[in-house]
C-alpha cells in the first residue's frame, strides 16, 4: 500500500505550555501561579511529589531545544505566555518577563520557526484565584488587561496569537471531576467558571481586534482558540435517551465554544436547560455583546479520545450534581492503558466532517495530539526506547487527517503533544509523550527515541511512512 500524502503547505509542528516546560519558577519577576500554588500546598498530590516548579527544564535548555525542533523538520511551535512572568501583582507589564519572551522569540525567529503565542494555559497567578479566579469580574478584566499589554508588547513579533488552550478543561479538572486543585465537585460552579472564560475570551479577542486596528498589531496577525474536542458517539442502537446524553454533553464540551468562536452566541438549548435546572451563570446587562466579539480567525483542535455517552442511570452523583450522562464503552474500543483513554483515530476525521458541514468557514489545524506512556524507558534498547507504538498512534491519525483534506476539510497543519517529554500537572513526569526524551536522572537530559527518526522523515516529507 502506498503512504498517504499531505499538502506541501500543511506545517508540522510541537505543542508545549509556558507552566510545563519553563521552570525558573521564581525567576524574572514571576510571580506564584495557581500550580505552585497547588504544589506548595499539598505536593503528595502530584505523582512522585514532583510540583510544577522545575517544568522540564527549557528556560536552561532553550536552545537545545529549538535546534531539536528544527533538526525534526518541525516549522512552528505553540506555547504560552504565562501570566505570573508577564505581569507584577498591580497589573502591569514585568519588564524582566517581557524580556525572557522577546529573547524567547528572537532564538525561535533566528531558527526560522514560528512560534504561535498562547496567553493562558490553566495557570492563573496564585493572587488573582485567591480573589475568585474566573467567577469574580475583576479577575476576567484583569485577564483582559493581561492579553492587551500582550498584544501591545509583542504585536509587531507574533502572527499567532490564542486566547485559550482547552477552555473546557477547568471547568471539568478544578470543578466537576475534582482532580487539580482546588478538587470541588460542583456543577454550578463549574459553569461560571466557563462562563468567566468565555466572557475573558471575548474581551480578549475584542483587544486583538481594536490594536490591530491601531496598527499596534501587525496586519497578518491572527486570533483563536484551542480547544480538546471530544467527537461524541453513543450506541449503534441509541433510545431517545441516550441521543439526549449525546446532545448535553456535546453542547457543554463542544458546541459552547465552537458557537462562540464562529457565530458570537453560546447554544441556545444549553442555556435553556441552565436556567431550567436554576443554575444562575451571572449574566449581566451586556455580556451578549462581550460574547459577540468571540469569532476568531481559525482554531486550534486537541484531540486525544472521543466521548461515548449514554443515557445515565441516576439523576444526581453522590455531591448532589446533576448526572447528564454515563460512560458508554464501546465493545470494540483500543485502549491506551497507561492513560485510560480510548485511541480512535477516526474522530479526528468526524471532528473534520462536523467543521466541513456545521462550521465550513473557520479554518482549523489539529493543535494537540499525542500518546503518553507510562514506563516506557524500561524498554530500551542500545539505550534508545523503542517506542513503535508512538509512530503507529501517530501515522493511524495523519491518515485520517490526509482522509479529511481529501474530502475537503479546511485543516491546515498538526502539531504533536509534546515532542519533547514535558511536567504535566498532577501526573508530573508519569506518562511520556515525547519523541524526545527527558532523563530525569541525569539533569534532564534530552535522547531522541525510535520514533524521532520517522517523524523527521514524515515532516520533511509530508509523506506518511507506515513504519
Amino acid at each position: 500500500m502506498s503512504n498517504r500524502t499531505l499538502p506541501k503547505d500543511f506545517f508540522f509542528g510541537a505543542a508545549m505550555s509556558g507552566p510545563q516546560t519553563e521552570g525558573a519558577y521564581q525567576a524574572t519577576g514571576k510571580l506564584p501561579n495557581l500550580w505552585d500554588l497547588a504544589s506548595d500546598l499539598d505536593i503528595t498530590k502530584f505523582h512522585n511529589r514532583v510540583g510544577s516548579y522545575a517544568g522540564n527544564d527549557f528556560t536552561h535548555r532553550r536552545d537545545e531545544d529549538i535546534a531539536i525542533f528544527r533538526d525534526l523538520g518541525l516549522t512552528s511551535v505553540r506555547t504560552s505566555f504565562q501570566w505570573s512572568r508577564l505581569m507584577d501583582a498591580d497589573g502591569r507589564l514585568n519588564p524582566e518577563g517581557a524580556r525572557y519572551y522577546h529573547e524567547l522569540l528572537a532564538a525561535f525567529r533566528a531558527a526560522g520557526i514560528d512560534l504561535f503565542v498562547n496567553l493562558y494555559h490553566f495557570d492563573m497567578p496564585a493572587y488573582l484565584f485567591r480573589r475568585g479566579g474566573w467567577e469574580n469580574r475583576e479577575v476576567v478584566e484583569a485577564y483582559a488587561n493581561f492579553a492587551r499589554t500582550a498584544f501591545a508588547e509583542f504585536g509587531q513579533e507574533v502572527t499567532h496569537w490564542f486566547t485559550f488552550n482547552e477552555p473546557i478543561v477547568e471547568p471539568q479538572q478544578r470543578y466537576t471531576n475534582a482532580v487539580w486543585y482546588p478538587y470541588h465537585a460542583d456543577f454550578a460552579q463549574a459553569r461560571r467558571v466557563q462562563y468567566g472564560i468565555t466572557l475573558a475570551h471575548g474581551l480578549a479577542t475584542q483587544a486583538f481586534r481594536q490594536l490591530q486596528a491601531a496598527g499596534t498589531v501587525r496586519s497578518d496577525a491572527r486570533i483563536g482558540l484551542i480547544n480538546c474536542f471530544t467527537p461524541p458517539y453513543t450506541r449503534e442502537d441509541p433510545s431517545e435517551a441516550d441521543l439526549e446524553a449525546v446532545r448535553v454533553v456535546d453542547g457543554i464540551d463542544n458546541r459552547w465554544w465552537l458557537d462562540l468562536v464562529t457565530k458570537g452566541e453560546l447554544p441556545a438549548d444549553i442555556l435553556a436547560d441552565l436556567e431550567h435546572g436554576g443554575y444562575d451563570l451571572g449574566v449581566r446587562p451586556g455580556d451578549a455583546q462581550i460574547i459577540a466579539q468571540g469569532p476568531v480567525d481559525w482554531l486550534g483542535f486537541n484531540y486525544y479520545h472521543p466521548a461515548r455517552v449514554q443515557a445515565p442511570s441516576r439523576t444526581t452523583d453522590e455531591h448532589g450534581n446533576p448526572v447528564f450522562a454515563e460512560e458508554y464503552v464501546w465493545p470494540g474500543a483500543v485502549m491506551n492503558e497507561s492513560r485510560g483513554w480510548e485511541i480512535y483515530p477516526k474522530g479526528i476525521y468526524d471532528f473534520a466532517m462536523t467543521m466541513h458541514d456545521d462550521y465550513p468557514d473557520l479554518e482549523w489545524f489539529v493543535s494537540e495530539n499525542g500518546i503518553g506512556i507510562e514506563g516506557e524507558a524500561a524498554g530500551k534498547v542500545d539505550g534508545v526506547i523503542q517506542d513503535d507504538y508512538r509512530i503507529d498512534f501517530v501515522r493511524d491519525h495523519l491518515n485520517w487527517v490526509s482522509k479529511a483534506i481529501e474530502d475537503g476539510a479546511r485543516c491546515r497543519g498538526y502539531h504533536y503533544w509534546a515532542v519533547i517529554d514535558n511536567w504535566s500537572w498532577n501526573n508530573a513526569f508519569k506518562n511520556r509523550y515525547g519523541f524526545v526524551e527527558v532523563d530525569l536522572e541525569h539533569d534532564y537530559a534530552r535522547h531522541y527515541k525510535k520514533s524521532a527518526d520517522w517523524l523527521r522523515r514524515v515532516t520533511t516529507t509530508h509523506e506518511i511512512f507506515q513504519s
